[in-house]
């Protein structure tokens, strides 16, 4: 995607704090299009799909926040698949006000997004959604489908198709923090794969013993591979250069300049009017780059003076930016920053991703049961399927299952189901007023229930 000039905009008012229907008082119809991340990428979006496990109930997890983030009152999700009906009861007896529900799989999904395309409106669920009172649509991302599907009910969409596109792309944020002096990585662009080698070799020349390679948009993971600088022929994946050239970074990694720890902290964000609101910080869990958690707040901000001031700066300017592009919604701005040996810390934007990610989930439930408290949330895999029901009451009967008046406990947030509807995994999200008690919560949930379950990837 080339750069373009930027116009003149209006100011950005940049807040702190989370603000119960921080997107307003009105309505949306939210559709799960997950595969849509990677904007006509069918390479990266059947990555995706063949890597993410129980694809169909991801969804799910807008179930307890889509009422939390818009207050109008009668929000619609599109679904895959029906929610554990365990967990709905659960989040219902919790106060929370849960969205109608409508079903479309992914195969209705891509033969309503061909229908859209060819001008064609005779399905069932355009009608469904054209009559009810929400006016906005939105999705993971504003792509066509979505714009399209706006357009055909009389509807209009939270973000601009460009604006969603232009947000989630990493080498134009590249080019914007360059342009403004905020710090950025070494970096070199590649138009294709025979141009990768010699930018490893200048980064091997340089000290750093691996680079990444970082396609323009990517998810997940997807999008994102790691490199030796020694490597003389590196297998790039098919889809890369979608977008045109990719990016290829130097691996900021202790033991290498001055460098002795790395971290991966995060600030949420929502986008809204005139308004970018900076309401949760966080430190994500990860292996390989690969999301698998996130705890708030990061347990090194009182070790670190000045850092958590810097991160809303740059995550101001970063919000700022994404604004700009005709962004509105949910996201994430993701950080990495080095410590050195003398104290010292250098701090890196590495990406925004414009969309609803794996920590706004457990952000707006937490800050809204706890706003002052602390959280971790996790993926667990369990090794044998379970149904909903009998999860919640095993962690009901070890009084670990979350209450509002106790202030503290495990609150599921989603359950991906197999195809017999039992929870092959899921994402728990422990809430009390300190971290270290979120982290016993999930040990003691991990270990002493009568289920084998382990860590996993979001995906």
């Amino acid at each position: 995607m080339a750069e373009s000039p930027e116009p003149d905009f209006p100011q950005v008012t940049v807040t702190r704090g989370f603000p119960s229907g921080c997107m307003g008082n009105h309505s949306v119809i939210f559709v799960v299009n997950l595969l849509s991340l990677f904007f006509g990428n069918r390479d990266g979006a059947r990555l995706l799909e063949s890597e993410i496990s129980c694809v169909d109930s991801y969804g799910g997890r807008l179930l307890p926040i889509l009422g939390l983030i818009f207050g109008g009152g009668h929000n619609v999700l599109v679904l895959e698949r029906q929610p554990d009906p365990a967990l709905t009861d659960f989040f219902k007896s919790l106060g929370l006000k849960l969205p109608e529900i409508e079903i479309l799989s992914r195969a209705e999904f891509l033969d309503l997004g061909q229908r859209l395309e060819n001008d064609v409106s005779s399905h069932t669920l355009l009608e469904r959604l054209r009559s009810q009172p929400a006016t906005t649509i939105d999705g993971y991302v504003t792509d066509e489908t979505i714009a399209r599907l706006a357009a055909m009910i009389g509807k209009h969409t939270l973000s601009t198709p460009e604006g969603s596109h232009r947000g989630n792309n990493k080498l134009l944020l590249h080019q914007h923090l360059e342009r403004i002096g905020l710090p950025v990585f070494p970096t070199r662009l590649a138009k294709d794969a025979s141009e990768i080698p010699a930018a490893l070799r200048d980064f091997n020349e340089a000290g750093h013993a691996a680079a990444v390679v970082k396609s323009q948009i990517g998810a997940t993971g997807i999008g994102l591979v790691k490199l030796a600088t020694t490597d003389p022929s590196p297998e790039i994946p098919g889809g890369f250069f979608h977008e045109g050239p990719c990016m290829v970074q130097a691996w900021l990694q202790p033991g290498e300049h001055g460098i002795e720890s790395v971290l991966s902290p995060s600030v949420q964000i929502f986008l809204h009017d005139d308004t970018a609101c900076l309401y949760d910080l966080t430190e994500q869990i990860l292996e390989d780059s690969i999301h698998q958690g996130n705890e708030s707040p990061p347990a090194y901000l009182d070790e670190m003076d000045g850092l958590q001031s810097e991160l809303f700066r740059q995550a101001g300017e970063s919000a700022t930016w994404l604004y700009q592009q005709g962004y509105r919604g949910a996201g994430s701005v993701d950080f990495l920053v080095t410590r050195h040996a003398d104290g010292s810390f250098n701090t890196y934007v590495c990406e925004i991703n414009a969309r609803v990610t794996g920590a706004t989930y457990p952000s707006v439930l937490a800050r809204h049961f706890l706003p002052e408290g602390a959280w971790r949330m996790r993926n667990f895999e369990l090794s044998v399927p379970l149904s909903g029901d009998s999860l919640l009451d095993m962690l009901r009967a070890h009084g670990e299952l979350f209450d509002p008046g106790l202030r503290t406990g495990i609150l599921p947030i989603n359950f991906n189901l197999d195809r017999d509807g039992l929870v092959l995994k899921g994402q728990f999200l422990a809430i009390a007023p300190e971290l270290p008690e979120c982290r016993r919560l999930l040990d003691i949930g991990r270990h002493d229930l009568p289920i084998a379950w382990n860590y996993t990837h979001d995906r």
